[in-house]
């Protein structure tokens, strides 16, 4: 079974309530399961427990406003759920590996000598690169402030784009050998704003004559208006003579979008393929040779 609705409509019910009691009663109730049957699904999909979840997502907000606000560090703490600021202190260490004062130091510090709220890298990111059909109106970066799980995300937004026909996509290429003959699927966590197009996430299996074996960007459900923080994925199987594989995060027409967590893994053949079948209608002969039809 799919579950891939149930855990988007849970992820969203805990954006909208960080601020506020949750529970894993709570949170199971809303999807209408089980709190234990949709704890292994919640944590089948995402690697961890809810209150793990709850936890680090909290975390991430608390980060954001050390950097961003001159809230106290106390005010925060309540702020996110945490009872008590050494409680709040305990949790951010083990995450962020400093207490949350001295990283409000040093990372405004770093941020301060980027020149500007973000560390928006103007040059290349390790291991992504920007094409699409007018890469030259749009942008990618690291981001600080609007982050899903650690200190950063990276982001894909548009600057200069005139027309809804216009696309970018931020993304790596790498070799086929560690995944043939398996299913693969793609995750990571998405957030948009401004969106007067579409985005989604893409992953293409070529061959080594650049055929297209199988292919997804999430066409047939897109991102289509501002959103919190989901998990999305793509499952494609990976034939023996595949040679490369593509992935990253389009965009088409103006918005902003923000990817965190990305994740590739072996599934098995239980778990569904996300493949968009490519259908060519061939005709029976030629037809219109002079054109005048």
């Amino acid at each position: 079974m799919n579950y891939q609705q149930i855990l988007q409509k849970a992820i969203d019910y805990i954006e909208d309530h960080l601020h506020e009691s949750l529970t894993l009663e709570s949170v199971a109730s809303y999807t209408g399961f089980s709190k234990y049957h949709f704890l292994r699904i919640f944590q089948k999909e995402t690697g961890m427990t809810v209150g793990d979840y709850v936890r680090m997502r909290r975390l991430a907000g608390a980060a954001s406003m050390l950097l961003y606000t001159d809230e106290s560090i106390i005010n925060i703490a309540y702020h996110f759920r945490f009872g008590a600021q050494e409680s709040f202190t305990r949790a951010f260490k083990k995450v962020y590996h400093m207490p949350p004062g001295q990283y409000r130091r040093i990372m405004n510090s770093i941020i301060h000598k980027n020149g500007g709220k973000n560390m928006k890298q103007q040059q290349k990111i390790k291991g992504w690169f920007l094409s699409g059909s007018h890469p030259f109106n749009y942008e990618i970066g690291i981001d600080t402030k609007e982050v899903h799980q650690g200190k950063c995300s990276g982001y894909l937004k548009s600057v200069t784009v005139q027309s809804a026909d216009e696309f970018a996509t931020m993304m790596q290429q790498f070799k086929a050998d560690k995944f043939l003959g398996k299913r693969v699927k793609l995750s990571a966590f998405v957030k948009t704003k401004n969106m007067d197009g579409f985005c989604g996430l893409w992953m293409r299996v070529d061959n080594s004559l650049n055929d297209v074996l199988q292919f997804d960007n999430m066409s047939d459900r897109p991102i289509v208006k501002d959103t919190n923080w989901n998990l999305y994925s793509i499952v494609l199987d990976v034939p023996e003579n595949s040679a490369f594989i593509s992935f990253g995060v389009l965009l088409s027409g103006k918005g902003h979008v923000w990817v965190d967590q990305f994740k590739f893994e072996e599934v098995d053949k239980s778990v569904p393929t996300t493949n968009l079948e490519i259908a060519y209608d061939i005709l029976d002969e030629p037809i219109n040779l002079s054109f005048e039809e």
